[in-house]
């Protein structure tokens, strides 16, 4: 009975892993960044953490990055998935998109 609660155990340990996503928009990048480690997010992401005023970048976005960290997922794991925090780090556009 220990070993299956050890492998239960290890399993959700295995699968609770770290994630990085990179949008970018085609525009060059300004030496401008905003980093934003604690983003409200929630019900498992469905509500979107990310809100950009038109005060933020001047000129629009050229990459913005999400990541969950450990503490992340872990405060998301003990409130089953309802308030999912990000670190967010967005990078300004130093002009528009060349075609």
């Amino acid at each position: 009975m220990k070993r299956l609660r050890f492998l239960a155990l290890a399993a959700l340990a295995m699968s609770a892993a770290c994630y990085h996503i990179t949008v970018l928009s085609g525009a060059p990048p300004a030496s401008t960044s905003i980093d934003k480690p604690w983003q409200n997010s929630f019900v498992y992401g469905l509500v979107p953490p990310v809100e950009l005023k038109s005060e933020t970048c001047n000129q629009g976005v050229a990459k913005v990055e999400t990541e969950r960290s450990f503490v992340n997922g872990l405060v998301s794991a003990l409130t089953w998935s309802i308030y999912t925090p990000l670190h967010v780090t967005i990078t300004c556009a130093s002009g528009p998109v060349p075609r």
